[in-house]
């Protein structure tokens, strides 16, 4: 899978969010200053040339909605990460936000508890 621009993926999250939408309406959802119409359009296109988004014909109008899912494209970009970063290691990944001071206690007990699921679950299967 293809990785988008900071742009396209920008377009992409607003194309998730809501579903569908012709050019126009996804203006509506940038910030000021927004965009020209125009820019959008291009995006848009180029999404549906990578294969992103496809559209329903309205005269000469066109709705977009996404093909690619905000999960997939999540879990296609974090394993790709993972293998260029972390070496395919989840603990390093842990390590790196242990590290980075960017982790709460809040969430770091969190994430102990889901481990232990998650270990429980792989014990069960054996």
């Amino acid at each position: 899978m293809t990785t988008l621009t900071k742009a396209e993926e920008q377009v992409m999250q607003i194309l998730w969010n809501e579903k569908e939408g012709f050019v126009k309406d996804l203006l509506q959802h940038f910030p000021e200053p927004r965009p020209a119409y125009n820019t959008v359009s291009t995006i848009v296109r180029i999404l549906e040339r990578k294969g992103f988004v496809d559209h329903r014909s309205f005269g000469k109008s066109h709705q977009y909605y996404p093909v690619v899912s905000r999960d997939q494209y999540r879990n296609e970009r974090f394993s790709n990460l993972m293998k260029d970063y972390f070496n395919n290691s989840m603990q390093q990944v842990l390590s790196h936000f242990g590290k980075s001071g960017n982790l709460n206690m809040k969430e770091a007990d969190e994430i102990i508890r889901m481990m232990e699921e998650i270990k429980q679950k792989a014990g069960n299967n054996e």
